[in-house]
């Protein structure tokens, strides 16, 4: 789904953060010149440096481990349908290559360990489309790179069918088309490299079902969508270095998030319940977070620099007055109904700088359930799971004039550090902004959320609320619609009164 578009102490624990330096440049293909973050090597985070380092497999074959042999054309898949479940296989070092069928690919059994040994490719050699693939659960993939994989658009190449279970850890995951890997539940992806793949690294979608406990964990997610595809398909709102979907239930942490074309963590239509913590998102050309349709959240402890160049100078070359955030709420807050660890969204303890802009706050007024406005009209809010209960006139009935509404509410930012300075950014204006806003309602005619409604709600009644965070540059504010540019006092006045306990040195950072 596309977009529709403190005076505090400042906390110890953000002070000691590892802030990663720029220190050159590298292409991801197709991709054009990006900077390259070099993790600083001191300070309380390290950087999930896994691409440039990657951790090596056993060079011997555990005890009874079935040995593959790269030599032989199809010996993974062949050997993967002659043995029993919970086989161990040991690949050799080497190319391993699939019969040359595009669909040739390795079936796994329940209970599969899949070990690479120091050197173990497959290799898709552009020819092949999915490497792992099938429904059965608890497979398990280490120390492999996987590459050359020529998934469709939306499909991917490692769980192809989103089973149950998996691990894939210290595994490279690179130069394929479509997405590198997709997610089941109770997943584990940790320590990998998942670089310069088509359309996403990671893809967190299961067809009709839920994606439930899911982990992210110290992986370097890099370069990702070089096949532009948002160029390619404008609007599809289908790339990222990671894009979950109706997932509920993840922890993402401790990720070196960089350098994607696009959006670095876009979680996107009915997820619920996530923790994004103590990672670095960097360099990428969209937006570092969107959260966009979607509940309850915890984003806390991550560093966040140099986001969104790309595609927010982009909007501002077109005269567009939307303030494109690098961390972008889109018709997401917290739903005490809907079981979490928390009941709001919760953004604190970050630091933001250089960014293309801060955070946004976001409600679309003619975008809800069975709205011609919602980009996905089938998909519903986890309160109304049926589109016709929201069609008129049924939605003027209560609850579901709230309810048939994905609402940006409960939304709690503080004690974070928001870094500016314009001479390191390249910008003059429009790359200043923090915003809580909604359009005016129009659409459809017989929409219960016409004119200014949506606007008041979301800005003055919906408890979001800034406070206790620390301000360094030329910051401005927006509140209620993109047209009321606020500056600091203005925006700690009434009737938005915000950032009570904040502070703002203007002078600094540019």
């Amino acid at each position: 789904m596309g977009i529709t578009w403190r005076n505090g102490v400042w906390p110890a624990a953000v002070l000691a953060l590892a802030l990663p330096t720029v220190t050159g440049c590298e292409s991801a293909p197709g991709a054009g010149a990006r900077p390259t973050v070099a993790p600083s090597t001191s300070g309380a985070r390290s950087v999930a440096r896994v691409c440039a380092e990657p951790p090596t497999g056993p060079a011997k074959a555990p005890a009874g481990a079935v040995p593959v042999d790269p030599a032989v054309v199809g010996d993974l898949a062949a050997k993967t349908r002659s043995s029993p479940a919970g086989t161990t296989f040991w690949l050799r070092p080497g190319k391993h290559r699939l019969d040359p069928d595009r669909y040739a690919q390795v079936v796994p059994k329940k209970g599969n360990r899949y070990l690479g040994a120091p050197g173990a490719v497959l290799d898709g050699r552009q020819r092949n489309q999915y490497a792992f693939s099938g429904a059965a659960g608890d497979v398990t993939i280490r120390y492999l790179t996987v590459q050359g994989f020529v998934a469709p658009h939306d499909e991917g190449v490692v769980n192809h069918d989103s089973a149950d279970g998996w691990v894939i850890e210290h595994t490279a995951i690179q130069h394929n088309s479509g997405a590198g890997l997709m997610a089941g539940a109770r997943q584990r992806v940790r320590d990998n490299c998942l670089r310069d793949n088509g359309q996403y690294g990671l893809n967190a979608y299961k067809d009709n079902g839920t994606v439930k406990d899911l982990v992210v964990e110290g992986n370097e997610i890099v370069g990702n969508n070089t096949g532009d595809w948002e160029r390619r398909k404008e609007g599809c709102g289908c790339t990222g270095g990671v894009k979950f979907w109706a997932v509920d239930g993840a922890d993402v942490r401790g990720n070196w998030v960089h350098d994607n074309r696009g959006t670095g963590l876009w979680a996107d239509t009915n997820n619920n319940d996530f923790r994004i913590e103590d990672n670095v998102l960097e360099a990428n050309d969209g937006a570092a977070l969107i959260y966009e349709t979607s509940y309850n959240a915890v984003i806390r402890r991550n560093t966040i620099r140099r986001n969104n160049w790309v595609e927010g100078r982009s909007y501002a070359d077109r005269g567009d007055t939307f303030p494109f955030a690098t961390v972008y709420l889109s018709e997401s807050g917290g739903e005490p109904r809907v079981a979490a660890r928390t009941d709001k969204i919760e953004i604190s303890r970050n630091v933001l700088e250089n960014n293309w802009s801060g955070i946004t706050l976001w409600e679309n007024a003619d975008r809800f359930c069975n709205s011609p406005a919602n980009t996905s009209s089938g998909d519903c809010t986890l309160l109304v799971r049926d589109a016709r209960r929201c069609a008129r006139p049924a939605i003027a009935e209560a609850p579901l004039y709230a309810d048939c509404r994905w609402k940006t509410q409960r939304v709690d930012i503080h004690d974070n550090r928001f870094v500016l300075d314009k001479s390191v950014v390249e910008c003059t204006v429009k790359c200043d902004r923090m915003a809580v806003l909604a359009n005016y309602g129009t659409y459809p005619d017989w929409s219960p959320y016409q004119g200014e409604r949506v606007a008041d709600a979301v800005t003055l009644k919906q408890r979001n609320r800034w406070h206790d965070n620390v301000y360094v540059g030329p910051w401005t504010f927006v509140a209620h619609d993109p047209s009321r540019v606020l500056d600091f006092g203005e925006w700690q006045g009434t009737p938005y009164r915000q950032d009570a306990g904040s502070t703002l040195d203007p002078r600094a950072g540019g």
